[in-house]
């Protein structure tokens, strides 16, 4: 499934091409893929059809572009007289593609569920594919809601204005990402301690903090030598911290590297795909050696997938006694 890095880079190659961009017509060549779509909202087709895209934002792995309505005059400070802002919200699932193309590339595409199509005053016409086969990917349009805390509802260097803070409401369940400017890392490590649950299950819940995956999580706790057994609250804060910072050092990797791409799903908007697969440490290695020690890896079943580690250098560890009890007694 696309994780952080996935996502951005198809963020960072749509924002150019949909901000400003008036939406000249939508085709739904299968319904199925509005699944998340909520009718009361409006229907899919007419609510995006002659409205402009405010731009691409994102929060963990979900994309949203938002709708400047037809009916809205926009000022100069780019707030909507439109009373509920409302934004295209896609979710790519295990292998969802939004793809950038021409007005004239072929349409024979058999995995292609919904075409936008655009009017750029810069770029002129380019249509936006949801290619998706396997279907468990969507898109919806969906009401905005304000963010608690005030600040940008996720990633984006394009929008700003009413937009800029506020957040779908099939997203607004969803934390921060480590590379979000607007990460509390201090809430995130007071919650972190008071979890008992296996440190992996930790990072891949997405209301503590999103956008960590399968991939990212073993190649994180393989760089701080964690088992990802090992439970949340036993590790002690500076090992937290540690472990934050490999998260963030893996992200940044990743997206440096335009992602990580196994098959062909894994793209972006362009088709191309990311080299981070030739730098991965533990994902997917099993039975050859941990590039610190040596020692064969290992994959072990997690949670109806798998995990990757080195047996020798993430093994499971109690805290000692003293490191364990409370300070001053």
């Amino acid at each position: 499934m696309p994780e952080l890095p996935e996502v951005e880079v198809v963020r960072a190659g749509l924002a150019p091409a949909v901000t400003g961009a008036l939406v000249a017509g939508v085709e739904v060549l299968d319904p199925r893929s509005l699944k998340r779509h909520d009718p009361a909202v409006g229907d899919f087709e007419r609510s995006l059809t002659g409205a402009r895209l405010a731009g691409a934002v994102r929060r963990g792995k979900f994309l949203w572009l938002p709708i400047v309505p037809v009916e809205a005059s926009v000022d100069t400070g780019g707030r909507s007289a439109a009373a509920a802002p409302l934004a295209l919200v896609a979710h790519l699932g295990m292998s969802g593609q939004v793809l950038l193309r021409t007005p004239d590339h072929p349409g024979g595409d058999a995995h292609a569920r919904i075409r936008i199509h655009l009017e750029h005053p810069e770029h002129g016409e380019l249509r936006v594919d949801f290619v998706d086969q396997r279907i468990f990917g969507s898109m919806a349009i969906d009401r905005m809601l304000p963010t608690p805390d005030g600040r940008p509802a996720g990633f984006s260097a394009d929008v700003s204005g009413d937009w800029a803070n506020a957040i779908p409401s099939q997203v607004a369940h969803i934390a921060r990402d480590p590379l979000d400017p607007a990460f509390d890392e201090r809430a995130f490590l007071t919650a972190f301690a008071k979890r008992h649950s296996a440190v992996k299950r930790v990072l891949l819940d997405q209301t503590l903090v999103s956008g960590i995956g399968n991939i990212y999580a073993d190649e994180s706790l393989w760089a701080v030598r964690l088992h990802g057994e090992q439970p949340a609250s036993s590790i002690g804060r500076r090992r937290a911290v540690e472990l934050l910072e490999a998260v963030r050092g893996v992200l940044q990797k990743a997206l440096a590297e335009g992602g990580t791409s196994f098959d062909a799903q894994y793209v972006n908007v362009n088709g191309a795909s990311g080299y981070f697969a030739h730098s991965l440490n533990a994902y997917g290695r099993e039975g050859k050696a941990c590039p610190r020690c040596g020692t064969l890896m290992v994959r072990e079943p997690f949670m109806n997938r798998s995990s990757h580690r080195c047996p020798r250098c993430q093994r499971v560890r109690l805290r000692r006694a003293a490191e364990a009890r409370p300070s001053g007694r």
